[in-house]
């Protein structure tokens, strides 16, 4: 198919609830960008079709990434770049078009989202990190506390014998590592001055149960003395269970939302080459798309 104007997408499974159509429109238009943003509900195993189809058509310029297709889109790409490369999971594609062929480039603003959404609310250095969950987030996670200056990096995980990736990750950036279990994993948690929950909606539930019995949370105002700050990328439903607990702990929960925002903004510079879109006005239209606060002026 041949078409004037340009394209991109996000593709995943399920893909219905993706805020990304939303983001991305929005950011286009105030932008003045003509860049039709759709959607295509994808399993792996399909992936080997849409790949040829997307060769054999003009006008895409981006592709965004979700569950389950960030690992396994990698094999298809011409090229990884930056964290992408160094995680081995994207989230973002970019096209180029050498000698009338068109090289697929894979890359991952995913970093970059959990380090601007921390950098938002204040967060300078993570000294005591935690991350919940050790799959193509964490890996994310990894990556985006040892940006923010960590020296360690403790998990909290159902499988450990799945974590293999993560904790590789962590010890080839340097960062000490301790693996614990999830059960009984409140303590470790409320040591934490950064925390990221990458785990699905209400996969955390149990944790958050436990941080509420541990620490006697019966009421909104409870403070255990330990504040810090909570991003939890599972952003539907919301407020979740660990992050009703957490702000009962007196800490600073982050929706997941402002993640997703901020992964987009590095996505729509990629897909563009507009380094406008970063700008407070682009952002809050964004924001707006999605129901977040606007950005403090």
């Amino acid at each position: 198919m041949t078409t004037g104007r340009r394209r991109a997408a996000v593709l995943g499974h399920p893909i219905g609830h993706s805020r990304s159509p939303a983001l991305h429109s929005s950011a286009y238009a105030v932008l003045g960008e003509d860049i039709d943003y759709g959607s295509f509900d994808l399993v792996p195993e399909q992936l080997g079709d849409f790949v040829g189809d997307v060769r054999s058509e003009d006008g895409w310029c981006g592709l965004s990434v979700t569950m389950p297709l960030k690992a396994a889109l990698v094999g298809w790409m011409d090229r990884l770049e930056g964290n992408a490369a160094l995680l081995g999971v994207l989230n973002t594609v970019t096209f180029e078009r050498v000698s009338g062929s068109l090289r697929l480039v894979g890359h991952n603003t995913d970093v970059a989202g959990i380090v601007e959404a921390f950098r938002h609310a204040g967060v300078e250095r993570a000294v005591a990190p935690v991350i919940v969950g050790a799959g193509n987030t964490a890996l994310a996670a990894v990556a985006a506390i040892a940006e923010l200056g960590a020296t360690s990096a403790r998990f909290l995980v159902r499988d450990p014998a799945r974590a293999d990736e993560a904790v590789s990750l962590a010890e080839r950036l340097g960062l000490a590592v301790s693996l614990e279990a999830i059960d009984r994993g409140a303590p470790t948690l409320a040591a934490a001055d950064v925390v990221v929950s990458t785990l699905p909606p209400r996969a955390a539930d149990a944790l958050a149960a436990e941080l509420a019995s541990r620490y006697e949370l019966a009421s909104p105002s409870a403070d255990d003395g330990h504040p810090g700050v909570l991003l939890d990328v599972a952003y539907d439903p919301w407020p979740s269970q660990l992050g009703a607990m957490w702000e009962a702990r007196g800490g600073r929960v982050l929706h997941g939302l402002e993640m997703l925002v901020y992964q987009a903004v590095e996505q729509i510079v990629l897909f563009t080459g507009r380094e406008d879109a970063r700008s407070l006005d682009v952002i809050d239209v964004m924001c707006n798309s999605v129901g977040l606060p606007q950005r403090a002026r």
